[in-house]
């Protein structure tokens, strides 16, 4: 998964950032948000002589300390940097939700454009083809900016004042220290309720309609698919305008695969003097290896030598290392021909090649299709050609 991030990053022009595991907890208390469940509930924060530290629940607010601390915001153009590496919530484990999981993820900083949003997009839905998941969604939203948001959260606080009291204890909670929060909710009986209440979209300022117009219109002209849901908002409080989430079948209750959206306001809220709008996004890897371990079978192995006999054990070592080097799986059998054969189906190799002393004087090694049966001799080079060619 990583290793196809890494490509497609460098592809679109990103470049790797590392942030410390442990940060001052003011540092995501102001970033995610005081009233978040991150923050309220979730994470591991312990004294240092005084100053308070915590596992990093999630990377956005790191790297954008580091980005406004390390002068990232003095560099001409848009400011694109990647992150892999493990997060920290004290969550109740499940299947897809772990209290140490694992994140990719990315962050363009220094443009406000559409364009910009619809190219992280485009960046996710890459990510997620090359690493083999199939049958994903797409979710996307705008939540407002500081100039509209806060008259629909009003408008929401009202509406949840005769609600509210049949609602969850978190969402009685939320209803009037950050109503939007209540959109977020999980809670299966709270659903008919939030349904109901009034949808953001409806009260977007003309910037950000126009904004989020574009957004779709650069999703078409690029052929992505999407679903417009007015109700997602995300969890975290940095996020405006743009949101989006990935969800997929395979994870159950945790179908969320990733999530973004755009923060313009975030840096300054965090010290910097410029104003510094950007977007990102983070992945959850292992629920992404979980749905693609549901879409599909692992990687096969693509040989199987079967030595017979000590020089022959010699020279498939040497055999093996030059099909490694031209990028092919290959392992080596130990022990008799029939155990051998036996392993080579366990492992669900593709093809077999016995090598004894008949072969390496000939040149030629017997080359089985373990599907077909088919046997060929083969010299070395042939082999190779071959068993490249099958795996396209």
């Amino acid at each position: 998964m990583e290793s196809v991030a890494r490509a497609i990053f460098r592809a679109y022009n990103y470049h790797e950032i590392r942030t410390p595991i442990l940060e001052e907890t003011q540092l995501f208390a102001r970033g995610v948000g005081e009233e978040t469940d991150i923050v309220t509930k979730e994470m591991y924060t312990f004294d240092d002589h005084g100053t308070s530290l915590t596992l990093r629940p999630e990377n956005t607010a790191s790297v954008i300390r580091a980005y406004i601390e390390h002068h990232l915001d003095q560099r001409p153009g848009v400011q694109k940097l990647y992150y892999l590496g493990p997060m920290f919530r004290r969550e109740r484990p499940q299947k897809g939700r772990y209290r140490q999981f694992f994140q990719i993820g990315a962050e363009a900083i220094g443009s406000e454009s559409p364009l910009i949003d619809a190219e992280v997009i485009e960046l996710v839905v890459e990510i997620l083809k090359g690493a083999g998941l199939t049958g994903f969604k797409l979710q996307i939203n705008s939540v407002g900016d500081h100039n509209c948001r806060p008259l629909y959260i009003e408008k929401l606080r009202q509406e949840l004042q005769d609600k509210a009291p049949a609602m969850c204890g978190d969402c009685q909670r939320r209803a009037e220290s950050n109503p939007l929060r209540v959109l977020d909710c999980k809670v299966e009986a709270d659903q008919p309720v939030i349904d109901a209440l009034p949808s953001i979209l409806d009260s977007l300022c003309e910037t950000c309609r126009a904004h989020f117009d574009a957004v779709k219109q650069f999703l078409d002209g690029r052929g992505i698919e999407y679903e417009v849901r007015p109700r997602m908002v995300r969890g975290l409080d940095y996020y405006m305008r743009t949101t989006f989430e990935v969800v997929h079948g395979s994870l159950g209750a945790q179908n969320s695969v990733l999530g973004g959206g755009r923060y313009d306001g975030l840096a300054e809220s965090l010290g910097s003097k410029i104003h510094s709008p950007g977007i990102g996004f983070s992945i959850g890897e292992d629920r992404l290896v979980m749905s693609v371990e549901g879409d599909q079978a692992p990687s096969p192995l693509d040989l199987y030598i079967a030595p017979m006999g000590d020089a022959a054990t010699r020279r498939v070592a040497l055999m093996a290392r030059d099909f490694r080097r031209a990028g092919l799986a290959v392992e080596l059998a130990e022990g008799k021909l029939k155990r051998a054969m036996e392993m080579a189906n366990k492992l669900a190799a593709r093809y077999t090649l016995i090598v004894g002393e008949n072969e390496m004087a000939t040149g030629k090694y017997a080359l089985k299709n373990m599907s077909t049966g088919e046997q060929l001799d083969l010299t070395q080079d042939e082999i190779a050609a071959k068993l490249a060619a099958a795996r396209y």
